[in-house]
């Protein structure tokens, strides 16, 4: 048991990453990461939805829509699931952290959209994973998003004094960075942990 959770774990931050390898999650990915601060808030925000998220539609799953062969509602449940711990999280960030709240500004409803928050809990039912092995899953699926999007903040805060072309500045520097960085994270691919 404690082989397949860390082997879980590992594929969810380095060999299966949310950003890098599966390429979901990508608009607050990108729209996030100007700043150190807003990035790691943003990947906190999402560490704690993707595990909330996790257990709530594991158990929505397993004991609602199953039992009364509702499968075809996965999608739907998962995203009101989602729609409502986003909405806790903005609650609870605009009275105790109002700073953060106004950095990640529209992104922050985002995360109710975000691809890589919904693909979490629907891959969690599609490999079949039971209770811990789907929270486990969801919380390092975060810190995967998390490394991922700290990695590229702290490249664009170094690319914005650095000299390249003009037709690189703004968004398409970031781009070319996203995409350096996932051809680098390519080389977990193929690994075997256990």
């Amino acid at each position: 048991m404690l082989t397949s959770l860390l082997s879980i774990s590992l594929g969810a931050i380095l060999i299966n990453n949310f950003i890098f390898s599966q390429f979901l999650g990508i608009c607050p990915f990108l729209g996030c990461s100007n700043k150190m601060d807003t990035a790691a808030g943003m990947g906190l925000a999402v560490i704690f939805v993707m595990g909330l998220a996790s257990a709530l539609c594991w158990m929505i799953n397993e004991w609602i829509l199953m039992p009364l062969d509702l499968g075809f509602m996965q999608t739907v449940a998962y995203i009101l699931v989602i729609a409502s711990l986003v909405q806790f999280i903005e609650m609870f960030l605009k009275k105790s952290v109002p700073s953060l709240y106004s950095a990640l500004g529209i992104y922050l409803p985002l995360i109710t959209t975000n691809c890589a928050v919904l693909g979490v809990v629907l891959l969690n039912t599609q490999n079949n994973y039971n209770f811990i092995e789907s929270v486990v899953y969801g919380i390092t699926g975060g810190i995967g998003f998390l490394v991922a999007i700290c990695l590229l903040a702290s490249v664009r805060e170094k690319i914005e004094f650095a000299d390249y072309p003009k037709a690189f500045e703004g968004f398409a520097i970031a781009l070319v960075t996203g995409g350096l960085l996932s051809l680098a994270f390519m080389g977990f691919s193929g690994m075997k942990i256990f």
